[in-house]
């Protein structure tokens, strides 16, 4: 992607991203209601960073702009796909930080923005339940995106129980139909 001189503006101009690009510099403005955050680059893998953030703003701001989040059509899973977590296995003690290797069958890793049948990305659950399954992943300490088709990813948890599961999204980090979810395990951290 040839990323000098671009500017791209989201829906009703909530985010601004500009920059030249290369190894130079990058700016992404967000205003929501008032409040601002600017984000200034100097490296391509921050300007690549940038980039992933303004598309995930924008697959949100097309969302906001459909209404309500059910409006959006789920995409279609296989019936017979399978996702789980490699490692840890459940009952497994483990310290910190945890490596989490994640498992897809029957489905191929893509990432987030992409649309390609029988793809997702994959979405890691910390400590909590289920998400609404129609509507977008929230994304917090708790939900954590992997929207650029990561496999496995290393966490920092303090010591106790914790619990782990793994559920996919599709383009717009929606879960798909029928929802595809690990087993929840639970692990403890010396």
């Amino acid at each position: 992607m040839d990323t000098r001189n671009q500017v791209a503006t989201a829906v009703s101009n909530m985010w601004v991203f500009e920059g030249t690009g290369g190894n130079l510099r990058s700016a992404l403005h967000c205003d929501r209601g008032g409040r601002t955050c600017n984000s200034r680059t100097a490296d391509k893998q921050s300007w690549e960073k940038a980039m992933t953030i303004l598309n995930r703003a924008m697959i949100i701001g097309a969302i906001v702009a459909l209404g309500t989040p059910a409006a959006v059509a789920r995409t279609p899973a296989p019936s017979d796909a399978e996702v789980y977590i490699i490692s840890p296995r459940d009952g497994d003690t483990v310290t910190s930080p945890v490596t989490v290797k994640f498992g897809l069958k029957g489905m191929g890793v893509a990432p987030a923005g992409i649309d390609k049948p029988d793809t997702g990305h994959h979405h890691l659950l910390i400590d909590t339940g289920l998400p609404a399954l129609d509507a977008p992943i929230p994304a917090d300490a708790h939900h954590r995106h992997f929207g650029g088709g990561q496999t496995e990813t290393a966490i920092e948890l303090t010591p106790g129980k914790h619990t782990l599961q793994l559920i996919l999204g599709d383009k717009l980090h929606i879960p798909h139909e029928p929802p595809m979810m690990s087993r929840k395990i639970t692990i403890t951290v010396k």
